[in-house]
């Protein structure tokens, strides 16, 4: 199947070790920039309590929620180290730093 690639702006726009908010009819994206240039995007909610991953500390290939310190994957979306539960992951690409991420995705996780 073919995705639905939707533009969300300029890798610029988000600053190393950061995150912005993508809000769809579906859910809310947190997409993040790693130390590493590299850029991974997942719901931006808490498998916890629902905190807003977009607010946390990125470190490595991870954020740390800002409510309650959970460790979120930001390659799996799953929670690290004890904890239990995971967060949708969404295809995102980066094409000479302009940045999309795969709708259609998340309109078919958003349905089951």
């Amino acid at each position: 199947m073919d995705m639905g690639w939707y533009p969300i702006g300029d890798i610029s726009d988000i600053p190393l070790r950061g995150a912005r908010c993508v809000k769809t009819p579906q859910m809310n994206i947190a997409i993040f920039r790693t130390g590493e240039n590299e850029v991974h995007a997942i719901e931006n909610r808490c498998p916890h309590k629902g905190g807003p991953l977009s607010e946390g500390i990125v470190h490595g290939n991870a954020v740390t929620c800002p409510l309650h310190n959970w460790v979120i994957s930001l390659e799996t979306g799953k929670a690290l180290g004890a904890d239990e539960g995971e967060v949708r992951v969404i295809p995102v690409r980066n094409e000479g730093g302009r940045l999309s991420i795969a709708l259609e995705n998340v309109m078919m996780v958003a349905a089951e």
